[in-house]
Protein backbone atom coordinates (compact mmCIF):
# COMPACT_ATOMS: atom_id res chain seq x y z
CA UNK A 1 0.00 0.00 0.00
CA UNK A 2 1.23 3.76 -0.59
CA UNK A 3 0.74 6.36 1.62
CA UNK A 4 0.28 10.01 -0.11
CA UNK A 5 3.07 12.21 1.95
CA UNK A 6 4.92 9.32 3.25
CA UNK A 7 8.48 8.43 4.02
CA UNK A 8 8.62 4.08 4.36
CA UNK A 9 11.34 2.83 5.87
CA UNK A 10 12.08 -0.52 6.55
CA UNK A 11 14.95 -0.11 8.85
CA UNK A 12 15.01 4.26 9.69
CA UNK A 13 17.86 4.31 12.18
CA UNK A 14 16.55 3.72 15.94
CA UNK A 15 12.88 3.10 15.13
CA UNK A 16 13.82 0.23 13.10
CA UNK A 17 15.43 -1.47 15.64
CA UNK A 18 14.79 -5.23 15.89
CA UNK A 19 15.05 -7.42 18.71
CA UNK A 20 15.25 -11.91 19.10
CA UNK A 21 12.02 -13.02 20.26
CA UNK A 22 11.61 -16.48 20.72
CA UNK A 23 13.87 -17.52 17.56
CA UNK A 24 12.25 -14.76 15.50
CA UNK A 25 13.00 -11.10 14.33
CA UNK A 26 10.25 -8.76 14.99
CA UNK A 27 9.97 -5.17 13.82
CA UNK A 28 10.25 -2.92 17.39
CA UNK A 29 10.10 0.42 18.79
CA UNK A 30 13.29 2.22 20.30
CA UNK A 31 14.81 0.88 23.05
CA UNK A 32 14.43 4.03 25.32
CA UNK A 33 10.61 3.62 24.23
CA UNK A 34 10.60 -0.27 24.83
CA UNK A 35 11.14 0.26 28.16
CA UNK A 36 8.05 2.38 28.49
CA UNK A 37 5.61 -0.52 27.29
CA UNK A 38 7.41 -3.29 29.06
CA UNK A 39 4.45 -4.04 31.73
CA UNK A 40 0.74 -4.34 31.11
CA UNK A 41 -1.96 -2.18 31.87
CA UNK A 42 -2.34 1.66 31.30
CA UNK A 43 -0.15 2.64 34.07
CA UNK A 44 3.13 1.48 31.45
CA UNK A 45 2.38 4.30 29.22
CA UNK A 46 2.85 7.10 31.87
CA UNK A 47 6.94 7.15 31.65
CA UNK A 48 5.50 9.13 28.44
CA UNK A 49 4.89 11.73 30.18
CA UNK A 50 8.61 12.68 30.68
CA UNK A 51 9.21 13.42 27.23
CA UNK A 52 8.95 16.88 25.67
CA UNK A 53 7.33 15.57 22.14
CA UNK A 54 3.59 14.84 21.77
CA UNK A 55 3.06 11.07 22.21
CA UNK A 56 0.15 8.92 21.56
CA UNK A 57 -0.28 4.89 21.76
CA UNK A 58 -3.11 4.10 19.78
CA UNK A 59 -4.92 1.13 17.93
CA UNK A 60 -4.56 0.77 14.36
CA UNK A 61 -8.35 1.53 13.58
CA UNK A 62 -7.23 4.94 14.96
CA UNK A 63 -8.59 5.02 18.66
CA UNK A 64 -6.66 6.85 21.03
CA UNK A 65 -5.49 4.38 24.25
CA UNK A 66 -3.11 6.80 25.67
CA UNK A 67 -1.90 10.45 25.51
CA UNK A 68 0.91 12.27 27.16
CA UNK A 69 1.00 15.45 29.10
CA UNK A 70 2.72 17.21 26.10
CA UNK A 71 0.18 15.94 23.61
CA UNK A 72 -2.51 17.32 25.78
CA UNK A 73 -0.86 20.66 26.29
CA UNK A 74 -0.45 21.13 22.62
CA UNK A 75 -4.46 19.97 21.90
CA UNK A 76 -5.41 22.30 24.74
CA UNK A 77 -7.69 19.38 25.45
CA UNK A 78 -8.00 17.38 28.54
CA UNK A 79 -6.53 13.62 28.29
CA UNK A 80 -9.82 12.08 29.21
CA UNK A 81 -11.49 13.99 26.53
CA UNK A 82 -8.26 12.45 23.86
CA UNK A 83 -8.29 8.73 24.82
CA UNK A 84 -10.82 6.81 23.20
CA UNK A 85 -11.09 9.51 20.17
CA UNK A 86 -10.29 9.34 16.62
CA UNK A 87 -6.48 10.51 16.73
CA UNK A 88 -6.49 11.00 12.96
CA UNK A 89 -9.18 13.72 13.28
CA UNK A 90 -6.93 15.70 15.04
CA UNK A 91 -5.06 16.37 11.67
CA UNK A 92 -5.75 18.47 8.78
CA UNK A 93 -5.60 15.17 6.32
CA UNK A 94 -6.58 12.71 9.02
CA UNK A 95 -7.13 10.08 6.04
CA UNK A 96 -2.70 9.70 5.74
CA UNK A 97 -2.52 8.96 9.10
CA UNK A 98 -5.38 5.79 8.77
CA UNK A 99 -3.38 4.38 5.76
CA UNK A 100 -0.01 5.16 8.28
CA UNK A 101 -1.97 3.16 11.15
CA UNK A 102 -3.16 0.35 8.80
CA UNK A 103 -0.16 -0.42 7.00
CA UNK A 104 1.44 -0.65 10.89
CA UNK A 105 -1.50 -2.70 11.67
CA UNK A 106 -0.07 -5.21 8.57
CA UNK A 107 3.59 -5.26 9.53
CA UNK A 108 4.50 -3.16 6.06
CA UNK A 109 7.15 -0.85 7.83
CA UNK A 110 8.56 -1.34 11.05
CA UNK A 111 8.01 3.13 11.06
CA UNK A 112 6.98 5.37 8.89
CA UNK A 113 7.62 9.29 8.65
CA UNK A 114 5.77 12.59 7.05
CA UNK A 115 5.28 16.19 7.97
CA UNK A 116 1.49 16.80 8.64
CA UNK A 117 -0.56 19.77 10.66
CA UNK A 118 -2.05 19.36 13.84
CA UNK A 119 -5.11 20.80 14.84
CA UNK A 120 -5.13 23.09 18.03
CA UNK A 121 -8.47 24.18 19.97
CA UNK A 122 -8.46 27.82 19.89
CA UNK A 123 -4.68 28.05 18.02
CA UNK A 124 -3.59 28.30 14.27
CA UNK A 125 -2.78 24.22 13.29
CA UNK A 126 1.17 23.13 14.45
CA UNK A 127 3.06 22.31 11.79
CA UNK A 128 4.64 18.59 13.17
CA UNK A 129 6.81 15.70 11.76
CA UNK A 130 4.90 12.44 12.55
CA UNK A 131 6.31 9.29 13.36
CA UNK A 132 4.33 5.93 13.20
CA UNK A 133 6.32 2.78 15.09
CA UNK A 134 4.48 -0.15 15.93
CA UNK A 135 4.72 -1.55 19.26
CA UNK A 136 5.09 -5.17 20.87
CA UNK A 137 1.16 -5.66 21.49
CA UNK A 138 -0.59 -6.43 18.07
CA UNK A 139 -2.97 -4.07 16.87
CA UNK A 140 -1.54 -0.99 18.53
CA UNK A 141 1.31 1.79 17.11
CA UNK A 142 2.87 4.84 18.88
CA UNK A 143 2.76 7.94 17.24
CA UNK A 144 5.32 10.47 17.90
CA UNK A 145 4.94 14.11 16.98
CA UNK A 146 7.43 16.68 16.91
CA UNK A 147 6.84 20.16 16.28
CA UNK A 148 8.47 21.49 13.28
CA UNK A 149 9.19 24.94 15.63
CA UNK A 150 10.35 23.12 18.04
CA UNK A 151 12.92 20.79 15.92
CA UNK A 152 14.07 24.11 13.82
CA UNK A 153 14.79 25.96 17.18
CA UNK A 154 17.55 23.01 18.25
CA UNK A 155 18.84 23.20 15.12
CA UNK A 156 19.46 26.97 15.67
CA UNK A 157 20.85 26.29 19.21
CA UNK A 158 23.25 23.48 17.74
CA UNK A 159 24.51 25.93 15.07
CA UNK A 160 24.81 29.04 17.41
CA UNK A 161 26.85 26.60 20.04
CA UNK A 162 28.85 25.08 17.24
CA UNK A 163 29.72 28.74 15.82
CA UNK A 164 30.39 29.92 19.19
CA UNK A 165 33.20 27.30 19.12
CA UNK A 166 34.25 28.11 16.25
CA UNK A 167 34.70 31.18 16.41
CA UNK A 168 36.41 31.12 19.66
CA UNK A 169 39.05 29.03 18.28
CA UNK A 170 39.55 31.46 15.46
CA UNK A 171 39.71 34.56 17.40
CA UNK A 172 42.28 33.24 20.06
CA UNK A 173 44.43 31.97 16.55
CA UNK A 174 43.90 35.25 14.98
CA UNK A 175 44.27 37.66 17.86
CA UNK A 176 47.90 35.82 18.86
CA UNK A 177 49.11 35.88 15.00
CA UNK A 178 48.21 39.49 14.85
CA UNK A 179 49.84 40.58 18.31
CA UNK A 180 53.24 39.07 18.29
CA UNK A 181 53.96 41.33 15.00
CA UNK A 182 52.18 44.35 16.65
CA UNK A 183 55.25 44.91 19.40
CA UNK A 184 57.52 44.73 16.74
CA UNK A 185 56.13 47.38 14.89
CA UNK A 186 54.79 50.01 17.66
CA UNK A 187 59.05 49.28 18.87
CA UNK A 188 60.44 49.96 15.75
CA UNK A 189 58.66 53.22 15.00
CA UNK A 190 59.59 54.54 18.32
CA UNK A 191 63.04 53.94 17.52
CA UNK A 192 62.33 55.39 14.06
CA UNK A 193 61.04 58.45 15.77
CA UNK A 194 64.24 59.13 17.77
CA UNK A 195 66.25 58.85 14.91
CA UNK A 196 64.29 61.34 12.62
CA UNK A 197 63.79 65.11 12.56
CA UNK A 198 60.50 66.35 14.13
CA UNK A 199 58.52 67.28 11.48
CA UNK A 200 58.09 63.80 10.45
CA UNK A 201 57.38 62.61 13.93
CA UNK A 202 53.54 63.07 12.81
CA UNK A 203 54.00 59.83 10.63
CA UNK A 204 55.74 58.06 13.38
CA UNK A 205 53.12 58.72 15.76
CA UNK A 206 50.05 57.26 13.43
CA UNK A 207 52.25 54.40 13.46
CA UNK A 208 52.16 54.00 17.18
CA UNK A 209 48.45 55.47 17.75
CA UNK A 210 47.07 52.03 15.18
CA UNK A 211 49.39 49.60 16.73
CA UNK A 212 47.68 50.73 20.25
CA UNK A 213 44.50 50.67 18.85
CA UNK A 214 44.83 47.25 17.15
CA UNK A 215 46.51 46.04 20.20
CA UNK A 216 43.20 47.27 22.40
CA UNK A 217 41.20 44.82 19.74
CA UNK A 218 43.28 42.31 20.43
CA UNK A 219 42.85 42.46 24.09
CA UNK A 220 39.30 42.67 24.03
CA UNK A 221 39.17 39.39 21.74
CA UNK A 222 40.85 37.61 24.05
CA UNK A 223 39.31 38.94 27.35
CA UNK A 224 36.65 36.24 27.81
CA UNK A 225 39.13 33.74 26.99
CA UNK A 226 42.43 34.91 29.54
CA UNK A 227 39.85 36.33 32.61
CA UNK A 228 39.16 33.36 35.10
CA UNK A 229 35.75 32.24 35.68
CA UNK A 230 35.29 34.39 39.57
CA UNK A 231 31.95 31.73 40.88
CA UNK A 232 29.78 33.17 43.41
CA UNK A 233 25.77 33.43 44.36
CA UNK A 234 24.29 36.03 41.41
CA UNK A 235 21.02 37.66 41.94
CA UNK A 236 19.77 38.39 38.46
CA UNK A 237 18.05 41.47 39.55
CA UNK A 238 20.72 42.80 41.32
CA UNK A 239 22.30 42.55 37.43
CA UNK A 240 19.92 43.86 35.45
CA UNK A 241 19.47 46.85 37.99
CA UNK A 242 23.20 47.64 37.79
CA UNK A 243 22.66 47.30 33.92
CA UNK A 244 20.11 49.32 33.82
CA UNK A 245 21.40 52.71 36.46
CA UNK A 246 24.97 52.52 33.59
CA UNK A 247 22.14 52.68 30.72
CA UNK A 248 20.02 55.77 32.00
CA UNK A 249 23.31 57.27 33.02
CA UNK A 250 24.28 57.64 29.76
CA UNK A 251 21.04 58.29 28.30
CA UNK A 252 19.25 60.36 30.60
CA UNK A 253 16.41 61.63 28.74
CA UNK A 254 13.88 59.83 26.32
CA UNK A 255 14.83 56.29 27.01
CA UNK A 256 12.31 54.14 29.46
CA UNK A 257 13.98 51.10 30.90
CA UNK A 258 11.30 49.27 32.19
CA UNK A 259 11.54 46.30 35.12
CA UNK A 260 9.18 42.96 34.82
CA UNK A 261 10.27 40.96 37.00
CA UNK A 262 9.93 37.62 38.93
CA UNK A 263 11.10 37.68 41.64
CA UNK A 264 10.30 34.17 42.81
CA UNK A 265 13.53 33.51 40.45
CA UNK A 266 16.41 31.99 43.24
CA UNK A 267 20.11 32.85 42.96
CA UNK A 268 22.31 30.85 41.27
CA UNK A 269 25.99 30.28 40.79
CA UNK A 270 28.16 32.17 38.21
CA UNK A 271 30.64 35.02 37.66
CA UNK A 272 28.10 38.46 38.44
CA UNK A 273 30.33 41.01 36.51
CA UNK A 274 30.39 38.24 33.57
CA UNK A 275 26.88 38.58 33.21
CA UNK A 276 26.72 42.33 33.79
CA UNK A 277 28.64 42.74 31.53
CA UNK A 278 26.90 40.08 28.92
CA UNK A 279 23.50 42.07 29.60
CA UNK A 280 25.06 45.68 28.86
CA UNK A 281 26.40 44.69 25.33
CA UNK A 282 22.72 43.66 24.84
CA UNK A 283 21.33 46.58 26.28
CA UNK A 284 23.89 49.22 25.24
CA UNK A 285 23.23 48.22 21.57
CA UNK A 286 19.69 48.71 21.86
CA UNK A 287 19.75 52.00 23.46
CA UNK A 288 22.43 52.84 20.50
CA UNK A 289 19.86 52.00 17.95
CA UNK A 290 16.92 53.72 19.48
CA UNK A 291 18.44 56.82 18.87
CA UNK A 292 15.30 57.91 16.53
CA UNK A 293 13.00 56.86 19.10
CA UNK A 294 15.41 58.61 22.05
CA UNK A 295 14.65 62.09 20.36
CA UNK A 296 11.09 61.67 19.93
CA UNK A 297 10.53 60.49 23.55
CA UNK A 298 9.15 57.07 23.27
CA UNK A 299 12.52 55.08 23.56
CA UNK A 300 11.95 51.60 25.65
CA UNK A 301 13.97 49.08 26.96
CA UNK A 302 12.45 46.31 28.90
CA UNK A 303 14.09 44.19 31.27
CA UNK A 304 11.87 40.82 32.09
CA UNK A 305 12.35 37.50 33.83
CA UNK A 306 10.97 34.54 34.03
CA UNK A 307 11.53 30.79 35.03
CA UNK A 308 11.14 28.12 32.10
CA UNK A 309 10.28 24.63 33.34
CA UNK A 310 11.44 20.87 31.67
CA UNK A 311 13.40 23.31 28.83
CA UNK A 312 15.94 22.27 26.32
CA UNK A 313 18.71 24.12 25.19
CA UNK A 314 22.40 23.33 24.40
CA UNK A 315 21.79 19.73 23.79
CA UNK A 316 20.49 19.39 27.30
CA UNK A 317 17.49 19.14 28.99
CA UNK A 318 16.71 21.29 31.99
CA UNK A 319 14.07 21.18 34.95
CA UNK A 320 14.52 24.85 35.56
CA UNK A 321 16.27 27.50 33.49
CA UNK A 322 16.36 31.56 34.09
CA UNK A 323 14.90 33.38 30.96
CA UNK A 324 15.83 37.09 30.95
CA UNK A 325 14.28 38.84 28.30
CA UNK A 326 15.81 42.32 26.94
CA UNK A 327 13.59 43.71 24.48
CA UNK A 328 13.68 47.15 22.91
CA UNK A 329 11.22 48.88 20.40
CA UNK A 330 13.88 49.73 17.77
CA UNK A 331 14.24 48.83 13.97
CA UNK A 332 15.31 45.58 14.07
CA UNK A 333 18.17 43.86 13.26
CA UNK A 334 18.95 43.81 9.73
CA UNK A 335 17.85 41.11 7.89
CA UNK A 336 21.33 40.95 6.20
CA UNK A 337 23.03 39.80 9.74
CA UNK A 338 20.36 38.19 11.16
CA UNK A 339 21.89 34.74 11.22
CA UNK A 340 25.47 35.95 11.80
CA UNK A 341 24.83 38.72 14.71
CA UNK A 342 26.96 36.48 16.75
CA UNK A 343 29.55 36.21 14.50
CA UNK A 344 32.73 38.79 15.62
CA UNK A 345 33.36 41.96 13.76
CA UNK A 346 29.92 41.74 12.31
CA UNK A 347 27.96 45.24 13.23
CA UNK A 348 24.58 46.32 12.08
CA UNK A 349 25.78 50.11 13.52
CA UNK A 350 27.79 51.99 11.63
CA UNK A 351 31.24 52.50 13.61
CA UNK A 352 30.29 49.12 15.70
CA UNK A 353 33.38 47.13 17.00
CA UNK A 354 30.99 44.01 16.57
CA UNK A 355 32.52 42.59 19.70
CA UNK A 356 29.33 43.36 21.96
CA UNK A 357 27.20 40.51 21.33
CA UNK A 358 30.45 38.14 20.21
CA UNK A 359 31.48 38.83 23.85
CA UNK A 360 28.26 38.62 25.63
CA UNK A 361 27.06 35.00 23.81
CA UNK A 362 30.63 33.77 25.36
CA UNK A 363 29.74 34.41 28.71
CA UNK A 364 26.50 33.56 28.51
CA UNK A 365 27.68 30.02 27.18
CA UNK A 366 30.55 29.89 30.06
CA UNK A 367 27.40 29.61 32.80
CA UNK A 368 26.21 26.78 30.06
CA UNK A 369 23.62 29.06 28.78
CA UNK A 370 22.93 30.25 25.38
CA UNK A 371 21.07 33.53 24.20
CA UNK A 372 18.52 33.51 21.42
CA UNK A 373 17.35 36.70 19.26
CA UNK A 374 14.17 37.09 17.62
CA UNK A 375 13.72 40.72 15.98
CA UNK A 376 11.46 42.68 13.63
CA UNK A 377 10.92 45.88 12.83
CA UNK A 378 9.41 47.40 16.47
CA UNK A 379 10.08 44.61 18.65
CA UNK A 380 13.60 43.35 19.19
CA UNK A 381 14.08 40.38 21.88
CA UNK A 382 17.17 38.98 22.72
CA UNK A 383 16.90 36.04 25.40
CA UNK A 384 19.34 34.82 27.28
CA UNK A 385 18.96 31.10 29.29
CA UNK A 386 21.19 30.10 32.23
CA UNK A 387 20.12 26.48 33.68
CA UNK A 388 19.08 27.16 37.50
CA UNK A 389 19.67 24.52 40.30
Amino acid sequence: MKFPGCRRQIKPGWRGLLRENQGLKKPSIPTFLSSFTGSLGPVRFQSFDLLATLVAVVRTNGCVVFANAALEDALGTSRRTIEGSQLPECFTEPHILRHALEGAGSNEFAALRYDAWLRRLNHEPMPVHVVVAQTDTPGEAIVEMLPLEQQAKQDREERLIDQAQANKELIRNLAHEIKNPLGGIRGAAQLLQMEIGKDLTEYTQVIIHEADRLQSLVDRLLAPHRRPHLVGDVNIHEVCERVRSLILAEFPRGLRVVRDYDTSIPEFRGDREQLIQAVLNIAHNAAQVLGECVAAGNAEIIFRTRIARQITFGKQRYRLALELHVIDNGPGVPDSIKDRIFYPLVSGREGGSGLGLTLAQTFVQQHHGLIECDSRPGHTDFKLLIPLP
